[in-house]
């Protein structure tokens, strides 16, 4: 048995292919241990997981802002020391991270005491920490198709980005029934990523009249802090039957939701584009417009090139999103050519890919570092 150290805090995009991959690795007779930021959401996460083991520990974004610069530097030197001691403790096989601000200082204490180390980059658009660090790192792996200039040959790996794997697609009248929704009618979801979207919470409120007098249920995530949770009753126009509105802060069921929902309006982070496509769920994405280097443009941009969604830049979310939305999940045939599409990108196994590769660090008869 190997040891291996994740890093995968500070948002879901990171910390869910993190415990993906500790499942994967435990399934196959190692250990992992999980390291977590100390934000709100990193510990709501983690709650499902009782089994995986978890070690928050210091750090905090980059920024040019005195102030906020300041406290980099002082998070990330109390990171390393935290690093520095889990590394030495555990003597691990290899490190692994997957970007944010948690990643750079158990990297740089794994390169110094001399532990193999692999990095994971999922957006179309390799981050500040990947780019960075890659320098350090024996294997990077990337997206298929991208490619990181400076990383010396045969450093780089394409693959995709490991799901959890309990999302997997649900017969659709069972996910509805979790939800406590009516599979006899249309199911959109608004899907903001872990931290929610105030934009797409917004105009679910304000169309929510709307949708509901055309028979269709909305399934709102809202994020964290962004309102207490909500059930609201609503008629169709044509039937006066019920319609059920419910508004949520945080989704643990993210299977069951993708698999009752008809369509999804989602950002683009790469996690919730990799769990669309393992649930097979047509989605309308909207890039965040603020994200670093715009890599949540590149990503929908893929994405709706491989016709697994529409692409609705915010700046036209006001005036173009309602119509998308009504024709769309108005369109069985459409739906069903999407969901084709997303069927196809579905192919590969990332986390299977990932794994015999880290084996390698370790191979048989020979014990961690």
């Amino acid at each position: 048995m190997s040891t291996f150290l994740i890093s995968c805090g500070g948002t879901g995009g990171h910390l869910s292919p993190g415990i993906a991959l500790a499942e994967g690795l435990a399934e196959r007779g190692h250990a992992a241990t999980l390291l977590i930021s100390q934000k709100r959401v990193d510990a709501r996460l983690i709650e499902k997981y009782p089994h995986l083991r978890f070690v928050p520990i210091p750090g905090a974004p980059f920024t040019l802002e005195p102030a906020g610069f300041a406290r980099f530097v002082v998070s990330q030197t109390k990171g390393f020391f935290v690093s520095w001691k889990l590394v030495r403790t555990t003597r691990p096989a290899g490190i692994v991270g997957f970007g944010g601000f948690t990643t750079a200082a158990i990297i740089v204490a794994g390169k110094l005491r001399g532990v193999p180390v692999a990095l994971h980059e999922a957006n179309r658009i390799p981050g500040r920490a990947i780019r960075s660090l890659s320098r350090f790192a024996r294997r990077v792996y990337l997206p298929p198709g991208v490619d990181l200039p400076g990383v010396r040959a045969g450093v780089v790996r394409n693959v995709g980005l490991p799901v959890r794997r309990e999302i997997v697609r649900l017969p659709r009248e069972e996910a509805c029934r979790q939800l406590g929704l009516d599979p006899s009618k249309k199911v959109l979801a608004i899907f903001g990523g872990s931290q929610g979207a105030t934009v797409l919470n917004d105009w679910a409120r304000r169309e929510l009249p709307h949708l509901a007098a055309e028979g269709i249920q909305l399934y709102c995530v809202t994020g964290l802090g962004k309102g207490a949770p909500e059930v609201l009753a609503l008629k169709s126009s044509a039937d006066r039957s019920p319609v059920k509105a419910v508004f949520v802060p945080f989704s643990d069921q993210v299977a069951a939701l993708l698999s009752a929902a008809d369509l999804v309006i989602a950002r683009a982070g790469a996690g919730s584009i990799a769990e669309m496509i393992r649930c097979e769920t047509p989605s309308v994405v909207i890039p965040y417009p603020h994200a670093a280097d715009d890599h949540q443009r590149a990503n929908a941009l893929w994405f709706e090139q491989h016709g697994g969604a529409v692409v609705i830049d915010q700046a036209k979310l006001q005036s173009d999103l309602g119509g998308a939305v009504r024709s769309l999940i108005a369109d069985d045939a459409r739906l069903a050519g999407i969901r084709a599409n997303l069927r196809r990108l579905d192919q590969a196994s990332p986390l299977s890919m990932i794994l015999d590769d880290l084996e390698s660090f370790n191979p048989p008869g020979k014990t961690s570092a």
